[in-house]
């Protein structure tokens, strides 16, 4: 009989393993851990130095062997890593390694006995590690793929070399015979999986949510900014990289600029990343009027941001993995309440689809995103404004924290069970 059979009055013990964390731009920070303890769980967040997306440690951190603190109810175990995050593949590698190697020792020697851990992957490092600490302790563990590797780095221009693919491929089939479930953020996941051999009954498809934040203010000056530009607004806000392939946004701002329509759109860009500064270049190169680049804003300003926009911009590079990918802004989007553009084909496409909550572009297709984004500058206003309530009213039926966490609290409390 376990410790905690003998004792029902101590809580289920969980590990949160992921390597970004608050203050970090997070996907599964903080609101996620505070939404699993009050599943009845005592939660344990096993986090790196917070270092993304700048690469640099953030103030009032440093690396230690080990740190340790208290979140509004929350333990917080942070380990050192190597911090990295701009263009040096190698030092990327070195970033996910070195925190791959100290969550495996922590978990296999240092870290309390838990009922279950949850590892949070990208990087696949992450699930690898919790993977390899369950061979030693028997921990069940449960891994959530939000990127599905090998497949994520080579669309993503980080690694091509197929030798090297195969022994990540090699090593992410490995994890997957030894968790004990794996949550996926999509079905084209889920089947992608299933074809690979993964049995159905591991795994369960639970898509995400965003960080629910209705702080408004119509002061704010990003409401003044935004209306001041002429045209349509369509803002596009988060990671600036090679996988979002925003040339081809820059290339249609050109095209309506040479139609003379460059006071129907302005296309604005809210994020950082490693492409930023070439997109900087090619519209400064044609003189576009019609493209602004906004400054960079704490993470608790970006609602504000996105509130103020007319339109919401999402865009990766046209892959076949991209049509069961689901951008993780798309949620906080649909929550801002504004209608989407969509330059995506796939999974993405038929949700804004299905919500009604936008119009759908050819993604790396110019003509289409700049076609596209003059059909919204001709919707009303007050059916621009219905499209957004549209997928607001999506998210909130289908789509939220509370949604998503009474499907993560099913699987696990029947993994503790142990009836999956």
């Amino acid at each position: 009989m376990s410790a905690h059979a003998k004792r029902p009055d101590v809580p289920p013990r969980i590990i949160l393993l992921t390597q970004f964390y608050d203050p970090e731009p997070a996907y599964k920070g903080q609101q996620f851990a505070e939404a699993v303890a009050n599943l009845g769980f005592e939660v344990e967040v096993v986090t790196g130095v917070p270092n993304y997306p700048g690469g640099n440690i953030y103030p009032g951190y440093r690396i230690r062997p080990l740190q340790r603190s208290v979140i509004n109810g929350i333990a917080v175990t942070r380990l050192p890593l190597y911090p990295s995050h701009d263009a040096s593949k190698l030092g990327r590698v070195f970033n996910y390694i070195s925190f791959f190697l100290c969550s495996f020792l922590y978990l296999t020697f240092w870290a309390r006995k838990a009922t279950l851990v949850y590892a949070y992957s990208p990087p696949v490092t992450v699930g690898l590690a919790a993977a390899c600490a369950r061979v030693f302790r028997r921990t069940p563990v449960v891994v959530d793929i939000h990127d599905l590797w090998p497949d994520t780095l080579p669309a993503t221009g980080m690694i091509a070399n197929p030798r090297i693919l195969r022994v990540i491929g090699a090593a992410c089939n490995w994890m997957y015979r030894h968790v004990d479930h794996i949550i996926l953020h999509t079905h084209g996941f889920f089947q992608t999986l299933e074809g690979r051999g993964v049995p159905a009954a591991k795994m369960t498809t639970v898509i995400g949510w965003t960080k629910e934040d209705d702080v408004t203010n119509e002061n704010h000056p990003a409401v003044a900014n935004l209306k001041a530009l002429p045209g349509l607004k369509v803002m596009f806000a988060g990671n600036i990289g090679m996988a979002q392939a925003l040339d081809s946004v820059i290339a249609a701002a050109k095209l309506l600029s040479d139609q003379g329509k460059s006071d129907a759109v302005t296309f604005c860009f809210l994020g950082s990343g490693l492409a930023l500064d070439a997109l900087k270049t090619q519209a400064a190169a044609h003189a576009l009027a019609n493209v602004v680049f906004l400054p960079r804003v704490p993470q608790h300003d970006v609602s504000q941001w996105l509130a103020a926009a007319d339109c919401l911009l999402v865009h990766l590079r046209d892959d076949p993995l991209f049509k069961i990918t689901l951008p993780s802004k798309t949620q906080a989007y649909m929550y801002a309440g504004r209608p989407i553009l969509m330059a995506m084909q796939g999974e993405a496409a038929e949700l804004v689809t299905k919500a009604g909550c936008g119009i759908v572009a050819m993604p790396q297709d110019p003509a289409s995103i700049a076609e596209s984004a003059l059909r919204l500058a001709e919707v009303p206003e007050t059916e621009r404004v219905e499209m957004g309530q549209a997928g607001r009213d999506y998210y909130d039926r289908e789509l939220s924290l509370s949604q998503g966490i009474a499907r993560f609290g099913w699987v696990f409390e029947r993994i503790r069970r142990r009836d999956i």
